[in-house]
């Protein structure tokens, strides 16, 4: 072992020649090997078969190598795809969603052909979860002002406040100002639906100054009245979930629960008297050209 080591890159050299030399007396030959190159083969062999080996090994450990970094790319290029695939669905979820939208308002809008109307999306609201006081991205340049309706999927929503020259304040029946004329469409019975402070915080409203013979109760369809001189007749407002007696005996009051989803609210329907919008927005065009 001691001289192996001693003269080991000697010892590596010759049989380097020796192969070679094997290599070369064996090329092209034919038929059975002499003595010497029985020999050579006797001592060649193994080491062949040693050096076969080693390149065989490195050979499926560097294909391995390149299996796994080809993978690896396949893996990444896999997840990009599902995550291309996840935000297209994502987005056309959305759009759905909007078109749905989109066709509830159309559908409100055919049912007040007499009036102008004009779709319009909420870009800002007061804090809180409900929308009772919000901003809208329309105003008097495209012929909206104070007191127009305001309606969604559902029915009524409330009504605009005050207007600028590319937006408009709403004001939701849920707020404690708001104010409609309204009655049971099973009964006929009037009554007033207001906001109310406490009740908002679960997305609910009342009905005041019920008759206390009127023959409204749970469950009832509210819509506006005829005596309103804001709003259309028989835009749903909610559905009675409490009546209640007045603390004065003579007079009920009734809990109602908006149809329209104020939680989510995103997109409102304004309606207005017939040229109303047209005015206003010829109206506000002059302003704007005076100012300029």
């Amino acid at each position: 072992m001691k001289f192996f080591e001693n003269y080991k890159k000697q010892i590596l050299t010759v049989l380097a020649v020796v192969l070679v030399a094997a290599s070369i007396l064996t090329a092209g030959r034919t038929g059975n090997a002499n003595f010497l190159e029985s020999t050579l083969g006797f001592v060649i062999t193994p080491l062949q078969k040693v050096t076969t080996n080693v390149s065989s090994f490195f050979g499926d450990k560097f294909s391995n190598i390149k299996n796994e970094k080809d993978l690896e790319k396949e893996n990444e290029e896999l997840k990009a795809e599902i995550e291309r695939l996840e935000r297209e669905n994502k987005r056309l979820s959305l759009m759905d969603e909007e078109n749905k939208k989109l066709s509830s308002l159309l559908e409100i809008s055919q049912k007040y052909a007499a009036y102008d109307t004009t779709a319009s999306q909420i870009i800002a609201k007061d804090p809180g979860n409900w929308y009772n006081i919000f901003v809208i991205d329309k105003g008097t340049k495209e012929g909206l002002s104070a007191n127009m309706v305001l309606t969604a999927e559902g029915g009524l929503v409330g009504k605009i406040t005050e207007s600028g020259y590319t937006y408009s304040k709403g004001m939701s029946i849920l707020d404690s100002r708001s104010s409609v004329s309204a009655m049971s469409v099973r009964t006929g019975d009037l009554g007033i639906v207001k906001g109310d402070y406490t009740l908002m915080n679960d997305g609910l409203c009342k009905m005041e100054y019920i008759d206390s013979d009127a023959e409204i109760m749970e469950g009832d369809e509210i819509i506006t009245s005829h005596l309103s001189d804001i709003f259309p007749p028989g835009i749903s407002i909610g559905t009675v979930k409490e009546i209640k007696t007045d603390s004065n005996g003579l007079t009920k009051y009734a809990i109602i629960e908006p149809h329209v989803d104020f939680k989510h609210l995103d997109t409102v329907l304004v309606i207005s008297e017939s040229g109303e919008m047209e005015e206003t927005a010829k109206k506000a065009s002059d302003n704007e050209e005076v100012s300029n």
